[in-house]
């Protein structure tokens, strides 16, 4: 979007903060039905950072396929879950979550120090003489298609797979 600097940062923080509230939400609410709402207010935020770069395809599938599908299936999944169990045995340190929290720390850590140190610009606008003259003649869509079906090939079946594991899990769940 082409909008005024001072607008365009004010939107950046605001919606930065949205989503580092939001995601916090999802790790600490105990109640799974607030933390399912804070995932689609973070899901929200993205595509909204996705419409602030002007990436208007990318943030309109966001808001398809996560915030559409895939939240709202996590949504009646969880509300298709008994409430009281997550209740009964609530301890706030165990082994698993002292495990979880150093890993966690260990790689916010290593990438606190690692993306000061990286050159951004050779990987962001990396393209052959060629490849400008074939963006000129095919549609953004068209080249997100020919990306998917090509350079990402492999990453997306794995997200795919991902994706249906989850789908059988909900449907486990919703089935008990």
């Amino acid at each position: 979007m082409d909008l005024p600097e001072p607008l365009h940062d004010f939107l950046l923080v605001f919606l930065g903060s949205c989503l580092v509230l939001g995601s916090l939400g999802v790790v600490f609410f105990t109640n799974p039905i607030f933390s399912a709402f804070s995932l689609g207010l973070v899901l929200v935020c993205i595509s909204l950072f996705y419409i602030l770069s002007n990436s208007h395809f990318v943030a309109a599938a966001q808001l398809l396929i996560y915030v559409g599908a895939i939240n709202v299936l996590i949504l009646f999944a969880v509300m298709f879950m008994n409430g009281s169990e997550y209740h009964q045995d609530f301890h706030l340190f165990t082994v698993g979550g002292g495990i979880t929290l150093m890993v966690c720390t260990s790689i916010f850590v290593s990438l606190i120090t690692t993306i000061p140190d990286t050159s951004w610009y050779g990987l962001i606008w990396t393209t052959r003489p060629n490849q400008i003259i074939e963006q000129d003649l095919i549609s953004t869509s068209q080249q997100i298609g020919v990306h998917l079906s090509t350079d990402f090939f492999l990453p997306f079946e794995l997200i795919s797979i991902i994706l249906l594991a989850a789908l059988i899990g909900a449907i486990v769940v919703a089935r008990q």
